[in-house]
């Protein structure tokens, strides 16, 4: 979008496009309408015709759409519109959201259930409206300044059109190596980048003046007709929620699959799709050699729910050789550098899901809404909830973040005065509460649920995480605390699950995605990491403390966070990402 009188350039888009393929590969799209051009790669889920090619544009209405995701109460939608006196000529989710912002301006977005980052152009009055899910399942991100916007749905597709900022934003980095690599919107690492906060819309005017409103926000505690519910009737209304959250997430013309871990978020997916649909579901594991004593797979769990629902099970075995080629790839396609371990799994395991399936359902979001992290239970007691949570949560202090990096990035505690904010804000009065609100809002959302949309992505596989079905995460920030984080937490997830999956599955050790080699970095991972950290590139960038990361590097399985990961692979990992993009 230009705001300078200047034509757009479609070489740009075009070139933002070429770099999104994998996110859309059955189909492109693009447009110039003024000073704006509007460009779209497709994946077929919903109405698999050419009616439905993006951009969309409805000469009617005077409206132009780019969009990227699923709205599941479309069908709904579209006919309380009909009920209006539209008239449709597609068949799926796209036309409903343009029909739906006609009839309800910037507001239909509190209509919509689903996960969505739109654009939407008004050819009368030149504005732009861009919107993004309440939980930030689809990400979008965008550069700008006088002349112009730009936005994409990754970070990538925006350096891929040149122009931008590629300095690092100090604020960034300091949450980045303390708030275990999460960087709060509006900001990521680049000072030329913003990603639009989830639940939000923003109206770009012609001029180039940008407001932004939030739609939607978490309330925490009880209703009054919820104060007499028993244990009994909270894991009843568990059950309903998550029921109906799984089930919306069949809407599709293609099969939908499920990723299945042998956990209990998954398996109880795998369950509940089991009641709605006769079809034999299709269900994929993946795992990778055993290190030392930590198993590199879960099959046997996983094994359990195939065998009990009658699944079409892959267990998909990675040689661990694949591990360090895929891992550059994985990075080089990040929309931001994300340093958890399990990153390469899930893009290999997506890669080989994605020749049988096109959509998956997944387990992502259930311990940041049900109560299922280490850290909540001593939230339960604690005098200073921010002490509590930082002690737990983050990777490091500040003292020892100034010993990490150069003087020049240490400009201050920017991570820690951001939780004490968020904690700050009314909505959420029990410490309890404020760290999972915390945690459903920002690290979830720039944490698990980036890393399963950026790699499901990347293999062209649509990934739907019914416990981040909007309804499921206010239900959960309703339960009392004490139910969610009974018995290592998730109490009442797992005492509603046993109506409907093997308690095997239930009662079992706390699992996690294990890509063993990247906790403990040896061999060619740690080359990679000392080669990443000690080139030329990495010295000119002067970021990083060179005794910090010689101590790291001696040693590297001696200095792990408090959540288990590798400070050397958090180091590494931002330097292979900025240098994989050429950012020097």
């Amino acid at each position: 979008m230009k705001f300078d009188g200047q034509a757009p350039d479609p070489a740009q888009v075009s070139r933002m496009m070429e770099t999104m393929v994998p996110r859309g590969p059955d189909g492109d799209g693009l447009i110039v309408r003024g000073a704006v051009a509007l460009g779209h790669r497709r994946l077929k889920i919903i109405d698999l015709s050419e009616a439905a090619q993006q951009p969309m544009v409805d000469a009617a209405l005077g409206l132009s759409l780019v969009y990227n995701g699923a709205i599941y109460n479309y069908p709904e939608l579209r006919k309380e519109l009909e009920g209006k006196g539209y008239t449709f000529f597609s068949h799926g989710d796209t036309e409903v959201i343009l029909k739906a912002y006609h009839a309800w301006g910037a507001d239909c977005v509190k209509r919509l259930n689903g996960m969505f980052a739109f654009a939407i152009l008004e050819r009368d009055s030149g504005r732009l409206t861009l919107a993004r899910d309440r939980l930030g399942i689809k990400p979008l991100y965008y550069t700008k300044d006088a002349t112009s916007l730009r936005f994409a749905s990754t970070l990538p597709a925006l350096l891929a059109a040149g122009g931008v900022d590629t300095s690092l934003d100090p604020v960034a980095v300091n949450h980045y190596m303390s708030f275990h690599s999460v960087v709060p919107p509006e900001r990521t690492i680049l000072n030329g980048v913003k990603k639009l906060p989830p639940a939000t819309v923003a109206v770009v005017e012609p001029d180039g003046k940008m407001s932004q409103r939030v739609y939607w926000d978490l309330q925490y505690g009880m209703r009054e007709d919820e104060k007499s519910l028993s244990q009994s009737d909270w894991e009843d209304a568990t059950l309903e929620v998550m029921r109906r959250a799984v089930k919306r997430r069949l809407v599709a013309d293609v099969p939908v699959g499920v990723l299945l871990s042998g956990g209990l978020d998954s398996s109880l997916i795998v369950g509940l799709l089991a009641e709605h649909s006769s079809q034999q579901i299709e269900t994929f594991s993946i795992g990778f050699e055993t290190v030392g004593d930590e198993a590199g797979d879960e099959f046997k769990y996983s094994d359990i729910i195939a065998e009990h629902f009658q699944t079409k099970h892959h267990q998909l075995p990675i040689d661990s050789t694949r591990a360090l080629p895929a891992l550059k790839a994985c990075i080089s396609q990040m929309s931001e550098p994300m340093v958890s371990h399990d990153n390469v799994g899930f893009y290999l395991l997506s890669q080989e899901v994605a020749k049988f399936v096109k959509v998956v359902q997944s387990g992502q979001g259930a311990d940041e809404i049900f109560g299922g992290y280490h850290w909540y239970p001593p939230m339960m007691t604690a005098s200073d909830p921010l002490e509590s949570y930082s002690k737990a949560f983050f990777d490091r202090d500040y003292a020892e973040y100034c010993g990490a990096v150069e003087k020049k990035w240490q400009q201050g505690d920017f991570a820690r005065e951001f939780v004490q904010a968020h904690f700050a804000k009314p909505g959420a009065d029990a410490a309890i509460d404020k760290a999972m609100r915390l945690d459903a809002q920002v690290m979830l959302v720039d944490d698990p649920v980036k890393r399963v949309d950026n790699n499901t992505m990347a293999a062209s596989l649509e990934a739907r995480v019914p416990f981040l079905d909007h309804e499921v995460v206010e239900f959960a920030a309703r339960v009392p605390p004490e139910l969610k984080i009974k018995d290592d937490g998730k109490y009442v997830l797992k005492e509603a699950a046993r109506r409907v999956i093997p308690a095997g599955v239930i009662d079992r050790p706390k699992g996690y995605f294990p890509v063993p080699a990247l906790k403990y970095l040896r061999g060619e991972f740690l080359e990679m990491a000392r080669e990443a950290l000690c080139n030329d590139t990495a010295r000119g960038r002067g970021l990083f403390q060179r005794p910090y990361v010689e101590m790291l590097l001696a040693s590297p399985e001696q200095h792990i966070t408090p959540l288990r990961g590798s400070k050397l692979w958090q180091l590494s990992l931002l330097e292979l990402w900025l240098q994989s993009h050429g950012i020097s």
